[in-house]
């Protein structure tokens, strides 16, 4: 097997391929309220007026990086329209053997 080194100057990016329509946008993580402004070509419909006092468009997560048990190291279980208890139900048959 041969590898071939690329030098940098040979790489060139691709013209015309990137999104034009980057704007600010609100991410709202729903489980604990947290929300983050930046960047993104993100789709939506609502809106959510901004510590600035200007409007961005908002796009609401489950869960982020404020919520998510690996970067807070506490395990917290968001159950979001009755998910685990449908779970539980289900195999609660399996549990009773």
């Amino acid at each position: 097997m041969r590898l071939e080194i690329i030098k940098k100057e040979n790489i060139k990016m691709k013209k015309e391929i990137h999104p034009k329509n980057y704007r600010f946008v609100v991410f709202k993580d729903m489980s604990n309220d947290y929300s983050f402004l930046t960047k993104s070509t993100a789709e939506t419909k609502e809106t959510i007026v901004w510590e600035d006092g200007n409007e961005y468009p908002v796009i609401k997560l489950e869960i982020s990086h404020m919520s998510h048990p690996f970067y807070t190291g506490k395990v917290k279980l968001v159950d979001t329209a009755g998910r685990v208890d449908k779970f539980r139900t289900r195999y609660q048959k399996f549990t009773d053997k």
